[in-house]
């Protein structure tokens, strides 16, 4: 079967792999869309610390159950899915707490092991999450807005807050979406004009180009969300948000960054990471969708096939700031 194999830094091509074999409590699913994200990006440009090469990506799935091996009864050939791509061991600390999303051994498709990239794909039933309601294309955007939606959660966003959000790329969208659907009033934060206009057209009050001084009458945060993975975006969350606040940190900042702690104890700040997300997140993402409110049209950057990856990657890597999701069609 074809698969796109990204073989070094800077190649991506579609490649032959053998057809997976369907195992015991596994299914397998036809895949019909995936999503690119930024780590594949960083993958591509070679900046992806995770990654050992080559690496078939994809962890973002659109897709229709084709064969089972002692599935559930919920679970039918013929039904529309997506995957959640991440594994969990079951005994590390995380796990122990309930925390699966947080698994020390987790290794997601894509990138510690090999991708959705692929025609085929067979994972434990308990990946495969039924999306009755929305369109196969629609499933492939559901894991990059799960995780925006659990960063909403860990910060615990009430309707009194205040949340600002930096960073509007498809997981910085997806806390948009979540904080506004919990009545939080949202400054949306980035260096790009059309997606901060994207971003109030999904509810928020407040838009902020970083690249220009804080406007004074914006309301102080008290939650901060930070979804680019920077050392401007970093030191911004701490410094801007409100005493007593809360900072959640998504980005994976390719470099240290240094950061006043002062004011992290001064403003006696809880700062906490957000790692993936769990089963009640892609649940809520599919609530959203099934409402059919959502700008999908505008999530979806382009739709190419799988001989197109190559052009496709490297357009992206050159101009990072105007793409949400490019979706490859098998």
């Amino acid at each position: 079967m074809k698969a796109i194999q990204i073989e070094k830094p800077g190649l991506a091509q579609v490649v032959e792999v053998a057809e997976p074999q369907l195992q015991p409590g596994f299914v397998k699913v036809g895949i019909e869309y995936v999503g690119f994200c930024g780590s594949d990006l960083n993958t591509f440009r070679g900046g992806n610390a995770m990654v050992t090469f080559p690496r078939i990506p994809g962890h973002e799935i659109g897709g229709t159950i084709v064969e089972l091996n002692g599935a559930p009864e919920h679970l039918k050939v013929g039904q529309a899915v997506t995957i959640n791509p991440y594994t969990n061991c079951g005994t590390c600390a995380s796990c122990r707490r309930g925390r699966y999303n947080a698994c020390e051994n987790n290794e997601t498709l894509g990138v510690q092991r090999n991708g959705a990239m692929q025609e085929f794909v067979c994972v434990p039933w308990q990946k495969v999450i039924p999306v009755a309601g929305i369109s196969v294309r629609d499933a492939a955007l559901i894991e990059p807005m799960s995780v925006g939606f659990h960063a909403v959660d860990r910060g615990r966003v009430i309707d009194t807050d205040v949340v600002m959000v930096i960073g509007c790329g498809m997981v910085g969208l997806g806390a948009v979406v979540r904080a506004v659907l919990r009545g939080a009033t949202v400054i949306a934060a980035d260096l790009d004009e059309e997606k901060l206009a994207l971003a109030r057209k999904l509810g928020a009050t407040y838009t902020y180009n970083t690249s220009k001084p804080w406007d004074g009458s914006m309301p102080d945060p008290d939650v901060v969300i930070e979804a680019v993975g920077s050392v401007p975006t970093y030191q911004l969350a701490i410094e801007r948000v409100a005493f007593t606040g809360r900072v959640v940190c998504i980005g994976y900042a390719k470099s240290a960054v240094e950061i006043n702690t002062g004011l992290i104890v001064k403003k006696e700040l809880d700062v906490m990471g957000s790692r993936n997300a769990n089963p009640s997140d892609f649940e809520a993402v599919i609530g959203y969708l099934k409402k059919g409110t959502a700008p999908v049209e505008e999530f979806i950057s382009d739709v190419i096939s799988p001989e197109q990856a190559q052009m496709s990657l490297q357009r992206w890597s050159d101009a990072p700031g105007k793409v949400y999701r490019i979706l490859v069609k098998w």
